[in-house]
């Protein structure tokens, strides 16, 4: 019981983060991506913020043998950057520079009410089962 109850708590967290930083606005996340226009670096030290908080935490988590809610931890076993790495980066990374969106804003963007963003949501959940099928038939 208490898993979904911290997994709900570090969402609101997150969204709420988000929400916070104005990473749910596409417009402020568009003129960050402008290097050559008006460019607003702000979300640098969110990202910046993000990346540091996380190093630290990283380095005292991992020092337990399990999660405290749950089995084991989900950690990346790719060690390699290949053509799917990079394929897929370059993907999202056109994607988020079109819209202004990546899937944590999007998420906490559609629940305050963006219609824009119930649009952009079903979209990314259709291409992310889009992903898995194609894997699934290539194996």
């Amino acid at each position: 019981m208490m898993q979904p109850l911290v997994s709900l708590m570090a969402g609101l967290v997150f969204g709420l983060g988000l929400a916070i930083a104005e990473m749910t606005n596409p417009l402020k996340v568009l003129a960050f991506l402008d290097l050559a226009g008006d460019w607003d670096p702000s979300l640098a030290f969110v990202m910046g913020g993000a990346v540091t908080v996380t190093a630290l935490a990283f380095r005292f988590i991992l020092r337990r043998p399990v999660p405290f809610y749950g089995e084991r931890f989900h950690l990346p076993t790719l060690t390699q950057v290949d053509r799917k790495l990079l394929v897929g980066a370059a993907l999202f990374g056109i994607g988020w520079g079109l819209a202004g969106y990546c899937p944590g804003p999007a998420l906490a963007t559609a629940l305050s009410g963006n219609s824009e963003a119930w649009l952009f949501v079903p979209a990314m959940l259709v291409g992310g089962a889009l992903q898995r099928w194609q894997r699934r038939r290539g194996q």
